[in-house]
């Protein structure tokens, strides 16, 4: 353990929400902080650019303030007078069936109406409790996990478009342990999902936690994090490999295309998967390195953000937006309802809507240019909401390498992650890949992060 008499250097490789978090977090230990980030911002996915009235979140649209500590996050950066809660009427949810919009039911009563599901799979959600939970080390897929406790057009219906949403995965390839802990934790612990969940409710009778944003966007985080940096984040610096100095690391990075070094007491990883198999542990013990890591597999994502006129549009749109199952065929995962979400999304008269295209089901109609991903959007929002004539506005973001699919036999790349930090000691590793893809996931890895560096100091 190292003594904390002097505040120690400490470099965080990755200046996405993790890093920043946990370079912030560091920095209030009371050591001196250098943020190394390889791209030509900080925040990784999670951004938003201003296009006059119109607002385009790159990555994540929305925060879920689920638990205490994302409330107090948001508290200490000094965003909570900025907070924007989701408007009411983006309670709904609509899934496609029959090749139109349902509104996902948010009520027993609502349940029992809804076309969204036969009677036969109301009966069979209705008898959830009475099935037998699997042992607790298995390491089942969310797909075969859902058709054993809930049944195949639940599976179809919810948790498919569900998987498309957050993931852009799928079901079939995803392990409930590792991807939806929650819920291998509800049937570990209270033996059924819906008893589990009505146990966890809040006393009003809600879900708990509410979805915000900000006027900006989710972008106002990574900037409040790097503002309350002392050093700069270092943009355009690649870290390529880490070698042992005595009590320390030497770091070898390309910095805009020009080689150098750097040393420093403790070094804090939190990079993507491939970013982490990359680097070079050139003392370590070849099985101590983290090349396992390329293997996790990332689809590719495009989000296309259309902006029209209102009277364009024959789709309410009261709601969250509207999520497409595998089974409804179609060419999209989702679109969001941005400017029901949040106000400032669009101009007086207008709509955003943000889409998904490709993930695990079409990873091909990602490479699609941007003209032909244009016109494949506007037919299916046609389609699908009734969008009529020329989009007043069009911007695509690519994610060739979007989110890490946490598959059956994810285990294998957290031991080879806890192998490097045991062989590495002052070396912490952390990021999507290990602590979860959500953005309060991220905010949480920041600051596990730096709680290892504090008890590894004994501060």
């Amino acid at each position: 353990m190292l003594s904390t008499r002097k505040p120690l250097r400490v470099a965080v490789v990755g200046g996405g929400v993790t890093g920043l978090t946990a370079a912030w977090q560091i920095q209030r230990l009371g050591h001196r902080v250098t943020v190394l980030e390889a791209g030509a911002r900080a925040g990784g996915v999670v951004g938003a650019q201003r296009l006059g009235a119109w607002l385009q979140e790159l990555g994540p649209n929305s925060l879920l303030e689920g638990s205490p500590e994302i409330a107090a996050f948001v508290d200490d950066v000094g965003l909570a007078p900025r907070r924007l809660y989701a408007a009411p009427a983006a309670k709904q949810r609509y899934l496609l069936r029959g090749g139109r919009p349902v509104a996902l039911p948010t009520s027993p009563g609502a349940f029992l109406r809804t076309p969204l599901f036969s009677a036969g799979a109301k009966l069979r959600l209705m008898l959830e409790p009475f099935r037998r939970r699997a042992p607790a080390d298995a390491d089942e897929s969310l797909a075969d996990f859902v058709r054993r406790r809930l049944g195949r057009e639940f599976l179809d219906y919810v948790i498919n478009p569900f998987v498309a949403g957050v993931y852009a995965g799928d079901p079939e390839r995803l392990s409930v342990r590792h991807a939806f802990p929650r819920l291998h934790a509800l049937e570990q612990e209270h033996g059924s999902l819906l008893l589990g969940a009505l146990r966890r409710r809040n006393p009003g009778g809600g879900p708990k936690g509410r979805i915000f944003s900000f006027p900006e966007g989710l972008g106002e985080i990574p900037r409040a994090l790097q503002a309350r940096l002392l050093d700069p984040v270092r943009l355009r610096t690649r870290v390529t490999a880490l070698q042992r100095t005595g009590a320390g690391w030497r770091l070898t990075l390309d910095q805009r295309g020009t080689p150098g070094e750097a040393e420093f007491d403790l070094v804090v990883c939190a990079l993507p998967a491939d970013a982490l198999a990359a680097l070079d542990f050139p003392a370590l013990a070849p099985d101590a390195g983290l090349r396992l890591l390329a293997e996790i597999p990332h689809p590719p994502v495009v989000s296309v953000f259309t902006g029209h006129r209102r009277e364009d549009v024959t789709h309410p749109l009261d709601g969250f937006g509207l999520l497409v199952p595998a089974v409804e065929g179609g060419r999209i995962l989702g679109t969001l309802f941005s400017s029901t979400l949040f106000p400032g999304r669009a101009p007086e008269g207008h709509v955003a809507l943000t889409t998904f295209i490709g993930g695990t089901r079409q990873p091909e109609l990602a490479a699609l240019d941007d003209v032909a991903l244009a016109t494949l959007v506007r037919e299916e929002l046609g389609r699908l909401l009734g969008v009529s004539g020329a989009p007043a506005i069009v911007r695509v973001q690519r994610w060739p390498r979007a989110i890490p699919q946490y598959a059956p036999g994810h285990e294998r790349f957290l031991t080879a992650i806890e192998r490097l930090e045991a062989a590495a000691p002052g070396v912490f590793v952390g990021g999507n890949c290990r602590d979860g893809i959500s953005l309060p996931n991220c905010i949480a890895a920041g600051h596990r992060l730096a709680a290892a560096v504090r008890r590894h100091t004994g501060a």
